[in-house]
């Protein structure tokens, strides 16, 4: 009940974590012009041509000047804001209401990077507090900060203000997943922990694709993200009050057993002091002690870490290289739906195959099969674009999307999985967090519309054949229990790359001759 109920939550935390695309979305846009609707021949008129800034790209009407008084005498900027050509996304977001364009547009690319630190902070500042005050304090005053800043988020009245809400509303909101990964983990029987972790991975797709139909249909930001804000906390505070009227229940029930059948009450007061021992919190002496000169001297989980955390900084942050991959060779961008859904599909189609591949094969072999498919990708898009079609350039990008999802994924699954639990919330928090490190790539080069994005994926491809080395030296975790203590980690060790055949066969007993 309690894995099920951990679930649901993900399909709205969606809306709080993968909106940004949709919130900062820009449109075609000119500067707004006298009349409601200026015909073609009133806008070659008014607005001067300029040359495209990417390879193959032939320009088109300025965006952010106009010509003096309708004269081609000279330009100047658009003092009376813009006019948007809205074709895809939402029809009024923080672009649009705000008009973060050219002189303002600056503003987005520091949104989405202050919204990617504060998952970061969040990572590390809440799954540090999961391991010292406890997954439940935690988990309740994150859902706590997520209302509060959510709320905040949608009467926001300058960038400025939603920029400062956003980072603290996606640091409660990495509070809550994180939270809720750990904890749905530890419940969970060894040969549940990939099947349970996959459902909860297509819930949230499920959630991605939801986001969007519901931006279709309300076309504001502020309701999208008060929708979700508002079904995120019912769920989730749905759930904290069923689980404390099902244990008042639960007692209720017992007792009257009791009263109907005295042959049943040493059963029902074991049940209820096991109830009660499970609702209650444990004291502070029950806790394991963390030993921080042993946790220093930990070399093995510090070199798993290092291995996974670097594994994640390479697959997070070339995932955004194959999106805008034919982009930026041909200079022809992909649609905005197009981009979203394939990369939300090659996310819900990763969490397939490794639900069917990795407790066959293991944790380590697909990590490495996946990152090992990520630098293959990269390295033909990058020597052989020159002679493959669009066709080729698309099947290997979406290759590459995929490969590098499925690697990400399985990163935060393995590190669940081999950090003890007396670290497992910081142990996770950290590799995500170098996951929003490498994702970090996405808006800087959007600030600088893409230059240098051949060198940028050159960077990464390198790096990802780097990973594939590293990986070798992980230890295997597959249908293993959960280590408890420092010590525990410590024996979870990279097995041999070969083992020696051993006979079975006893050998028989025959006499020394010499003796």
């Amino acid at each position: 009940m309690l894995i099920c109920l951990s679930l649901l939550p993900n399909l709205f935390l969606a809306f709080l974590l993968s909106s940004d695309p949709l919130l900062t979305l820009a449109s075609p846009h000119h500067c707004r012009l006298p009349g409601p609707s200026p015909a073609p021949q009133v806008l070659n008129a008014s607005l001067p041509w300029e040359k495209g800034g990417r390879v193959g790209d032939s320009g088109g009407l300025s965006q952010c000047k106009q010509y003096i008084n309708g004269t081609q005498s000279g330009v100047e900027n658009c003092d009376a804001g813009w006019d948007y050509n809205v074709t895809e996304g939402l029809r009024i977001n923080i672009v649009t209401e705000w008009d973060l364009v050219c002189g303002q547009y600056w503003l987005v690319p520091v949104e989405e990077v202050s919204f990617i630190l504060g998952v970061l902070t969040g990572c590390l500042g809440l799954g540090f507090a999961a391991d010292r005050l406890g997954r439940l304090k935690t988990l309740l005053s994150s859902l706590t900060l997520s209302v509060v800043f959510g709320v905040l988020v949608c009467v926001s009245t300058s960038p400025p203000i939603f920029i400062v809400m956003r980072f603290c509303l996606a640091a409660a909101s990495a509070g809550v997943y994180l939270t809720l990964y750990i904890t749905r983990l530890e419940l969970c029987d060894p040969s549940l922990r990939l099947l349970v972790t996959m459902v909860a991975g297509l819930t949230t797709v499920s959630g991605e694709l939801l986001l969007l139909g519901v931006a279709l249909s309300c076309q504001s930001w502020r309701g999208l993200l008060g929708r979700g804000m508002t079904r995120a906390s019912q769920v989730c505070g749905n759930h904290v009050v069923f689980l404390c009227r099902s244990f008042h229940e639960t007692c209720c029930l017992l007792f009257e057993n009791v009263s109907a059948d005295a042959s049943n009450v040493t059963w029902c007061c074991d049940i209820v002091v096991v109830i009660a021992e499970l609702d209650s919190e444990p004291s502070t002496s029950t806790y394991p002690h963390l030993s921080f000169p042993e946790l220093v001297h930990s070399r093995n989980i510090w070199k798993n870490m290092c291995v996974l955390g670097f594994t994640s900084f390479i697959s997070h942050g070339i995932s955004h290289c194959y999106s805008s991959f034919r982009g930026d060779v041909r200079g022809t961008a992909p649609s905005f739906y197009w981009t979203y859904l394939l990369s939300v599909c090659a996310g819900g189609g990763a969490w397939l195959l490794l639900w069917a591949t990795v407790n066959r094969c293991g944790r380590r072999g697909i990590l490495l099969l996946a990152m090992t498919m990520t630098g293959l990708a990269s390295l033909i898009l990058l020597g052989l674009v020159e002679y493959l079609s669009e066709t080729a350039i698309t099947v290997f990008s979406v290759m590459g999307l995929f490969s590098s999802q499925a690697a990400a994924s399985l990163c935060v699954l393995f590190t669940a999985e081999i950090m003890p639990t007396i670290i497992r919330g910081s142990g996770v928090g950290t590799v995500l967090a170098l996951g929003c490190v490498g994702r970090l790539t996405s808006p800087l080069m959007d600030l600088r519309n893409h230059y240098g994005y051949f060198l940028h994926h050159v960077v990464y491809s390198t790096l990802a054949l780097l990973a594939v080395l590293s990986i070798l030296l992980l230890p295997e975790s597959k249908r293993k229990p959960l280590p408890q203590t420092l010590a525990d980690g410590e024996q979870y060790r990279r097995p041999p790359l070969g083992r020696r055949r051993r006979d079975n066969v006893p050998l028989l007993a025959t006499p020394n001759p010499e003796t």
